[in-house]
């Protein structure tokens, strides 16, 4: 039986036996001693996205009172559901990232991770702690972004959109060039992909433009 720690673009923690390229955390453990996870979806604002192995580490996944490791198919579904990259196990990847955010935002300096963390804590969650949507025009969306369209996450291409399921993209459709999206992926991730970040894909996605 899977753990429930696989995480789709809404944000959701699921069981499912697909595993991804990338893995992450949400601050600390969500899970209790029998591996379940407990109420809770995050322990703080610091949700990141990791790599699958750093400096030969191993342990149990969902340790008792450890973080607990959540998976995702790539590291555009880990930004989509609203993690940035860490600063201990990616740090290259993630300087690019506040450099970029820092960029787009216009500041004068590149933002701590508890900066960008406070930010993206708004912008993924409603009050409640529900998945926070975002209505954007479909011109405004970067490649990589994630929107919910026809009721289900899609991935975000110049001229097309790519249905996202936990073993990979399925066949795209054409992407609208006009209208309004809903779009999954934080504002302020948008804004860094709109920068010129680009995430680690699956192989069933297409190759993007490494311009901005």
């Amino acid at each position: 039986m899977p753990l429930q720690n696989r995480v789709t673009p809404d944000g959701e923690i699921v069981a499912i036996a697909a595993r991804g390229l990338v893995m992450g955390n949400r601050g600390g453990a969500i899970h209790d001693d029998a591996r379940c996870l407990t109420r809770r979806r995050w322990a703080s604002r610091q949700w990141i996205c990791c790599v699958l192995s750093f400096k030969g580490r191993r342990r149990q996944v969902m340790t008792p009172r450890r973080y607990t490791e959540l998976f995702f198919l790539d590291e555009a579904t880990a930004l989509a559901a609203g993690h940035r990259p860490c600063f201990e196990c990616r740090r290259a990847d993630a300087l690019a990232f506040a450099t970029l955010w820092s960029a787009a935002k216009g500041l004068p300096e590149r933002p701590s991770a508890p900066d960008m963390d406070r930010v993206l804590q708004a912008e993924r969650l409603l009050p409640g702690g529900a998945k926070r949507t975002h209505v954007v025009p479909f011109a405004s969306l970067p490649p990589a972004a994630f929107v919910r369209h026809g009721g289900a996450p899609h991935l975000v291409t110049p001229d097309r959109l790519f249905l996202w399921t936990p073993d990979g993209y399925g066949p795209p459709v054409p992407r609208p060039a006009d209208g309004m999206a809903e779009m999954l992926t934080p504002p302020a991730i948008a804004a860094v992909l709109s920068a010129g970040y680009r995430p680690l894909l699956h192989p069933t996605a297409p190759a993007l433009p490494l311009d901005g």
